[in-house]
């Protein structure tokens, strides 16, 4: 015990300016742009999704903490728009298909079970978001997974039932690139229009809040992955980057804090790993799995924070005095 005390001390041993509320401001901001090209391109239907499943997700939060029995003022001094970034994220998931009961019930889940239960904010084991999506999934699978609605500027030749990944893993027909960059394509109301989730990230970059390597690491391994399956056929690189809900998990939800290892190395073979599950688990279910294993490399974090450790603060490693001969 006195030898452990002698290389440690109590957290936290860095504290900074910035606070859990000001991070969480800045992701609601960078998430804005996907918030209201989903609206462009999917209408009144995506603002209905968005906005029950913000509400959803902070009424949640709120409830919980009442019939704990905390005091409404106190609930409001700490409220930090965790659960905000939940709901909004959890909308980006879905389609504007599905029906209203869909990310209310979801947001509840994630917030309630995922979050609260665990200890709120900084304490859940999975991400809240990615797990209310699964959540959905599994719950509403069929409405989840058809009936996707064609964007209102796409062009005639989208075909309907089918989201352009799904063509891609299923048929191999590689869609129109430009179509999946600016969203004309059908698919989850926030993973349609790639710039404005480009613009987002390089916001969240340029105001410290996410690393830009973690992000383009899984993106790249993913892609490179997806080519190597596909006989080293460099075709299906940006298909494979740019379909689906990558970019969007890449971000927002891959960079979590809680949920992602403590040290360089641990992040490194965190998305290193994490791009190869998410290449081989959509080439084997021909469906979008980003959510699945982002949620399975979240349980993984733990045993990556234990063997891969930073060097304690004020650690000196003890020189080895060679014996008088």
């Amino acid at each position: 015990m006195e030898e452990q005390l002698k290389f440690y001390s109590n957290s936290p041993h860095v504290k900074g300016r910035r606070t859990t509320r000001e991070i969480m401001l800045n992701v609601c901001i960078a998430l804005l742009p996907a918030c209201i090209m989903g609206c462009v391109f999917f209408g009144w239907r995506a603002l209905m999704i968005i906005a029950l499943s913000a509400f959803s997700a902070c009424a949640a939060e709120i409830v919980y903490r009442l019939v704990m029995k905390q005091p409404f003022p106190r609930i409001l001094k700490e409220f930090d728009f965790s659960s905000l970034v939940t709901g909004l994220l959890l909308a980006m998931c879905l389609g504007s298909q599905v029906p209203w009961y869909v990310p209310v019930l979801s947001a509840i889940f994630a917030i309630v079970v995922v979050k609260m239960l665990f200890g709120g904010t900084g304490k859940n084991l999975v991400n809240p978001a990615i797990t209310g999506r699964i959540f959905a999934f599994l719950s509403f699978g069929t409405i989840m997974t058809s009936g996707w609605v064609i964007p209102n500027f796409a062009s005639s030749s989208v075909v309907s039932g089918a989201t352009s990944l799904t063509a891609l893993l299923k048929d191999g027909t590689m869609p129109d690139l430009l179509s999946l960059f600016l969203g004309n394509v059908q698919g989850c109301i926030g993973e349609t229009c790639k710039i404005a989730l480009l613009v987002g990230g390089i916001y969240l970059v340029i105001r410290g809040i996410i690393d830009f390597k973690w992000p383009l690491i899984y993106i790249a391994v993913t892609g490179l992955m997806s080519v190597a399956l596909n006989k080293f056929d460099f075709h299906y690189f940006l298909p494979s980057v740019l379909s689906g809900g990558l970019i969007l998990g890449a971000i927002f939800m891959a960079t979590d804090y809680t949920t992602t290892p403590n040290t360089t190395w641990g992040n490194v073979l965190y998305f290193v790993v994490l791009g190869v599950i998410t290449a081989v688990l959509r080439q084997a279910t021909g469906i979008e799995i980003v959510s699945f294993a982002i949620l399975l490399m979240n349980l993984f974090v733990p045993l990556i924070d234990k063997f891969i450790i930073n060097r304690p603060f004020g650690f000196k490693r003890e020189k080895k005095v060679k014996e008088a001969k």
